[in-house]
């Protein structure tokens, strides 16, 4: 049987949000671990200066703690990180993708448009996170649908079906993540909104940061759209997306 755990691998503390969170997946199956996104990594809060920069720290408001850290939550679950044979991305920011570092002998999955954009120069990225060398591999366009959305099926080393779901936007290459655990889909869908209520309130003040974070805001809405469409088609399937704490509590409580 397929196992999902939740795991929060993210503190940001804002004017305005005193827990902002960093929603991440570990799949276990078979003896294998998966992860979806990473979180800040371990090494990250040992050497925060040299791997994010004290500037970046201040700005967005991380509290940085090693008992958060995929890496740290594994060994307390008791499980071996060595274990973790794949991390599934959905874009490639520093609050998604710290904890690579901390599982070298991952295979790295994400979009093609995203690791063309993060070698494009964008200067939204730091290098750090794949400064490691990790074996990349990158999906491209496909003609596979996924209930009506564009979907890049994911090769990994379990056998949980998983399919990237292009929710572009918030970066060029943002993408959700689509599982089927137990007969149960779930749809992971990262930055695509901060908070739930951005599906529900086009004016929440929220929208105002998404704006200013999006590579490309026109699409950063048509993906919004997708979802709401989504959600209303299929009710059944699970949706949740990154940085909303609330929305994490339901999964842990």
């Amino acid at each position: 049987m397929t196992e999902v755990i939740h795991l929060n691998c993210v503190r940001i503390v804002t004017p305005v949000h005193d827990n902002v969170c960093g929603h991440c997946l570990l799949i276990k199956e078979q003896g294998k671990l998966v992860l979806i996104d990473t979180g800040i990594g371990w090494l990250d809060t040992q050497y925060p200066a040299e791997r994010i920069g004290q500037q970046l720290i201040d700005a967005v408001g991380y509290r940085l703690d090693e008992m958060i850290t995929a890496l740290k939550q594994i060994e307390d679950l008791g499980l071996n990180p060595a274990q973790v044979t794949d991390c599934i991305i959905s874009h490639l920011d520093n609050d998604h993708t710290g904890g690579l570092a901390d599982f070298p002998g991952a295979v790295v999955h994400l979009g093609l448009e995203e690791l063309e954009n993060y070698q494009s120069g964008n200067t939204r990225y730091l290098h750090t996170p794949l400064a490691q060398g990790p074996l990349l591999k990158t999906y491209g366009k496909t003609g596979y649908t996924w209930f009506g959305l564009e979907a890049r099926k994911v090769d990994t080393a379990i056998k949980t079906e998983i399919y990237l779901i292009p929710l572009f936007g918030h970066t060029s290459g943002h993408c959700g993540i689509a599982l089927k655990v137990n007969g149960k889909w779930l749809l992971y869908v990262a930055d695509a909104y901060y908070l739930r209520a951005e599906l529900s309130d086009s004016d929440h003040p929220i929208q105002e940061l998404a704006r200013a974070r999006a590579d490309n805001d026109e699409l950063r809405i048509a993906s919004l759209d997708q979802i709401r469409n989504l959600i209303a088609a299929q009710p059944d399937i699970i949706v949740f997306g990154y940085h909303d704490i609330e929305e994490f509590r339901i999964y842990v409580n």
